[in-house]
């Protein structure tokens, strides 16, 4: 991890996210992730954290929370696939975990149940599975 740095999200890495997020199948604009709506987060408690290789200047990890003042949402925690596997995606998410400890709020997140990997990490670090709720949205108003 020497020559892996965590830095803190600036309004140009807003290309280089998007690019990482549909090579790992994360978020992106047609779902609502898109620069104005990070901004936003940022602006009312949000964190927004990059992996960077410092060798390359490749940007090969993000980890966005979000802040409703009663707790945090954990989102797009993602690892280029060429740098996956290498506990990468657990030291962002302990990153995202001593934030909301250093705040004393809780934090949730949602996982696709076939990601297999991200689950094990999540259930490690001491995530719960909610039983009996269903994750409902409507992106269209």
């Amino acid at each position: 991890m020497s020559s892996i740095k965590l830095r803190n999200y600036k309004s140009d890495d807003y290309q280089s996210v998007l690019k990482l997020w549909k090579i790992t199948n994360l978020g992106g604009e047609e779902r609502g992730d898109n620069a104005e709506t990070i901004e936003t987060s940022l602006l009312h408690g949000g964190k927004f954290w990059i992996l960077e290789d410092s060798k390359t200047r490749k940007l090969i990890g993000s980890c966005w929370v979000t802040n409703d003042s009663r707790r945090l949402y954990l989102h797009h925690v993602g690892i280029h696939p060429e740098y996956q596997l290498h506990g990468y995606g657990k030291f962002l998410t302990e990153t995202a975990l001593a934030h909301a400890k250093s705040l004393n709020m809780q934090i949730k997140l949602e996982v696709h149940h076939s990601n297999k990997t991200a689950l094990n990490i999540y259930k490690k670090l001491g995530f719960n599975i909610l039983e009996g709720y269903e994750v409902m949205i409507k992106r269209r108003h």
